[in-house]
C-alpha cells in the first residue's frame, strides 16, 4: 500500500502550477550555504543582511552599506534595503510615482542621477510602511536590472521579470517568481 504524499507547508495556491523547488543543500560557488526561496515566509520577514552592499551607476557609488536588511518572501529573491544614511542623497530624485504592496504599504520611487547618467525609477522606499515593516521606513532598495548591485564582491543578478526587485546571488535556489507562468505563485 502506498502512503499518501505529505502535505506541503505552503498554501495550495502557492503550490499550484509551480515546478518543484531546486535543492538548497551544500555550499554555493560564493562560499555561502544555499537557501531556497521556497523556505522564505509569507508574510515576508525582515532580517539583517550579513554582506556588504554596493550600488553603482556609471562607475559612481550610489549606496554602500554594512547595515542593510533583506526582506524575504516565499518564491521571491531577497530584496535588499539600504539605510538612508548609506545612500547618496544627491543621487536621488523623487519621481512622484507610487505602487502598493499588500504587506509593506505604499512605495515611493526615485530616479538615480549621477554626473555620467540617469536611470528612471531605479530605486524605491516605504516612507510610511505598515506596522510590521516600520523597521524599513525610508530604507531604499535598488533594481539590479537597472544598476550595478553587489553583495560583497559578487555582482547581483536581477530577479526574473520587470516588476520584482529581488537580488539573485549564487546561493539562492528557486524557481524564482517573475518569469513567464509564475504569476500565481
Amino acid at each position: 500500500m502506498t502512503e499518501p504524499a505529505p502535505e506541503h507547508p505552503l498554501p495550495h495556491a502557492l503550490m499550484e502550477g509551480r515546478p518543484n523547488p531546486e535543492p538548497a543543500d551544500g555550499i554555493a560557488s560564493n562560499g555561502i550555504a544555499r537557501e531556497s526561496v521556497w523556505s522564505y515566509p509569507r508574510p515576508p520577514r525582515v532580517e539583517p543582511c550579513p554582506r556588504r552592499v554596493r550600488v553603482l551607476l556609471a562607475g559612481e557609488t550610489v549606496a554602500e552599506s554594512t547595515s542593510a536588511v533583506r526582506v524575504l518572501e516565499t518564491a521571491g529573491a531577497p530584496v535588499i534595503y539600504v539605510p538612508p544614511a548609506d545612500v547618496r542623497a544627491d543621487a536621488l530624485r523623487e519621481t512622484g510615482a507610487t505602487s502598493f504592496c499588500e504587506w509593506k504599504g505604499v512605495a515611493s520611487y526615485f530616479d538615480i542621477v549621477v554626473e555620467e547618467g540617469m536611470i528612471e525609477r531605479a530605486a524605491w522606499a516605504y516612507p510610511d510602511p505598515t506596522p510590521s515593516f516600520v523597521s524599513i521606513t525610508d530604507y531604499l532598495s535598488f533594481y539590479p536590472a537597472r544598476l550595478e548591485c553587489y553583495l560583497d564582491d559578487e555582482r547581483v543578478e536581477p530577479q526574473p521579470g520587470m516588476f520584482y526587485g529581488g537580488w539573485v546571488t549564487a546561493e539562492i535556489t528557486g524557481p524564482i517568481k517573475g518569469g513567464p507562468g509564475s504569476e500565481r505563485w
